[in-house]
């Protein structure tokens, strides 16, 4: 009589050796590998959560075969620069995102996460969404944790000391390094010498360093400046979030910016950056005030005129007045009858005695911008050393949570040549991951985790815009995540194998 650990013991041998039934084999695709390469004809074999093998492969029996004929398969997209975990992740299966053919979000962005990484990733494998997560340690956190309320100022010794603790613990936990948000509170306070030591720490771990730079404007030469000096005194990888140039004096300057840029690799800083590919940005309204004085009428006239428009700044949220949002700052001021920088002046303070009232409310209010030129967003997407990012965030006006990646596929591969799929994909994919540390993942080879796209080259869209900004994108066929079907017939399968990733593990 066979023991129930002699039956568990044959039960796995036969699983050994009878490997095809857990397998799918993809046939007919022209595979995009994720390295830049041209597509090959090629078969690709999903085992478990990992690719098994590439070529010319014939079906197993009991095998499930999906015939991609006329698709491309593609390792999945990275979101390399999101905030599409602000909503805690309330719907797991994350639509918006995995009709783009998004596997992966990386988060903790312009200095912003949400608690030690050691907490988020458990607390993600309790409760994991479709799609895999990966995420920096936020400059802004490590002063909150640190000095609360009291951050209008330069850190302390003391003070500094625990906030490269409090990141180191964070680093070896798995964190992808340290992310700044330098034109918000409370990052806009600091000093660079306590940025300079933080990175220090963060390189000291294998960590890389991403900034919201101090201006993306006005003052965009001494941010590039310094996010340069941080890379070259810390010795670690630098990355630009988000890289615009947010102010019509400057338009047509992207090319300077560039040759900038390869300079500074020339000389050994590891640049880099990424971009969205959009005219128009999200944030708050105090971010064009760089001296913190809302009583200034003249910087409000300033920004209405060089770094944006009346017509072109429209309210996203705005807590204290909700009727208010969806119209733009010309609007309002039309309504109420006086000057546009007069209103923007209003809007602002008005949002931050909401925001006094509700402490614990986080912020009152989010705008959208009009502020870029579409040659410079296209010639920063066509940079050999930038990738792909949406910026983006579930349920805000701003389309590019929602299309971020489709548009790259659509406008700058199909329609304007910037691109060729190949470099779109790579700099979607395997570019991304080898820039960010992510192991394993971003190139479709034998022994990588199986995160992958089918699609429609030549039909892709996103259909997101201001007003419909959840629209899905279409001509995504299937999604795989960690070996599991995720999307497939334009909706969601309710199979949530995303996993919280560790810097350098796959």
């Amino acid at each position: 009589m066979r023991t129930g650990f002699a039956r568990a013991a044959i039960a796995a041998l036969l699983a050994v050796a009878s490997p095809a039934a857990a397998s799918t084999l993809i046939t007919g695709a022209a595979v995009f590998d994720g390295t830049g390469a041209p597509a090959r004809k090629v078969s690709v074999r999903i085992d478990g959560d990992r690719i098994l093998a590439i070529g010319a492969l014939k079906p197993r029996k009991g095998e499930t075969v999906i015939k991609a004929q006329g698709l491309a398969l593609a390792p999945g997209f990275i979101d390399a620069h999101s905030h599409h975990d602000s909503g805690d992740y309330k719907d797991r299966s994350m639509p918006t995102l995995l009709a783009q053919g998004v596997t992966t979000i990386v988060v903790g962005q312009d200095g912003g996460s949400h608690g030690p990484f050691a907490e988020l990733a458990a607390k993600y494998a309790r409760r994991p969404a479709a799609m895999n997560v990966a995420a920096y340690t936020g400059h802004g956190w490590l002063r909150d944790q640190t000095m609360g309320a009291d951050y209008k100022r330069a850190s302390t010794p003391a003070e500094l000391a625990k906030m490269q603790a409090l990141l180191a613990a964070d680093i070896k936990a798995g964190s992808l390094g340290l992310s700044s948000g330098l034109e918000y509170d409370p990052g806009i306070y600091s000093d660079h010498a306590e940025l300079v030591d933080l990175a220090r720490t963060a390189a000291a771990g294998g960590g890389r360093y991403i900034s919201h730079m101090r201006s993306e404007d006005v003052a965009f030469d001494a941010a590039l400046d310094e996010l340069l000096d941080i890379g070259e005194k810390a010795k670690l990888p630098v990355q630009i979030s988000h890289l615009k140039l947010g102010i019509a004096d400057r338009w047509g300057q992207a090319k300077a910016v560039l040759a900038k840029l390869d300079a500074a690799r020339a000389r050994g800083i590891d640049v880099t950056a990424d971009v969205y590919p959009y005219e128009y940005w999200h944030s708050t309204l105090t971010v064009m005030f760089p001296k913190r004085d809302f009583t200034d009428l003249a910087a409000a006239r300033f920004a209405l005129t060089h770094l944006s428009t009346p017509e072109g700044m429209l309210l996203d949220y705005y807590a204290a007045e909700p009727a208010f949002e969806g119209q733009t700052i010309g609007q309002i001021a039309a309504a109420r009858k006086e000057e546009p920088a007069v209103t923007y002046l209003w809007l602002i303070n008005r949002a931050l005695d909401w925001e006094k009232a509700h402490p614990d409310a986080g912020g009152g209010e989010s705008v959208i911008g009009t502020a870029m030129a579409p040659a410079d967003v296209a010639a920063f997407l066509a940079w050999k050393h930038s990738v792909v990012c949406s910026d983006g965030m579930i349920g805000s006006r701003h389309p590019r949570g929602a299309g971020a990646m489709a548009k790259i596929l659509r406008q700058y591969v199909r329609e304007q040549h910037v691109l060729t799929l190949p470099e779109a994909i790579h700099k979607m994919t395997g570019q991304t991951a080898e820039q960010l540390g992510i192991a394993g993942r971003g190139v479709i080879r034998a022994g990588y985790k199986a995160d992958l796209v089918l699609f429609d080259p030549a039909t892709i869209t996103d259909h997101a815009k201001v007003g419909d900004s959840a629209a899905l994108a279409t001509g995504v066929s299937r999604v795989i995540v960690n070996g599991k079907l995720v999307y497939a017939d334009g909706k969601p399968t309710g199979t949530w194998p995303g996993q919280f990733l560790k810097r350098g593990q796959p």
